[in-house]
């Protein structure tokens, strides 16, 4: 049972880094984009994530009812994909059909430098919990050669 848990944090961590990858994409994608379906530039996007209890309500109350000790947390979850407030930066450019009547053009909140930073540490959290699948496979197997 307890094998079957490690699993499901370490999936978990895995469908997490994942859409983290895929959000820090879409902010370089649209580093440039000017305009959107809500008006003005793309805005920046984060993922929220919030670690996540294995064990049921059920379960846990069960544990209290015994005197066990509070399980411990297992997992993380996505919350939101959450809009960074943070301020556009304006570029003189006014030949851009965007421009407003200064010349200037509001241009995304995307900083390349802070996307490829926290692709790296996706990708690094990425690798970790693949890493940790691997030793969980590990150990299973050798139980399973243990059982021959």
């Amino acid at each position: 049972m307890a094998f079957l848990s490690s699993l499901n944090i370490v999936g978990s961590g895995l469908t997490a880094q994942q859409l983290r990858l895929d959000v820090i994409s879409e902010n370089i994608t649209n580093q440039n984009t000017t305009r959107t379906e809500n008006g003005g530039p793309y805005r920046r996007k984060m993922v929220v994530l919030e670690s996540e209890d294995t064990q049921t309500p059920f379960q846990q109350a069960l544990a209290r009812a015994r005197g066990e000790a509070a399980p411990a947390a297992g997992g993380v979850r996505v919350t939101e994909i959450a809009e960074d407030p943070s301020d556009f930066k304006l570029v003189y450019d006014p030949a851009n059909p965007d421009a407003n009547a200064d010349g200037y053009v509001e241009m995304p909140n995307v900083d390349l430098v802070k996307e490829m930073a926290d692709a790296m540490t996706a990708s690094q959290a990425y690798s970790a919990n693949v890493t940790a699948f691997n030793v969980l496979k590990q150990v299973a197997a050798k139980g399973l050669e243990i059982g021959q």
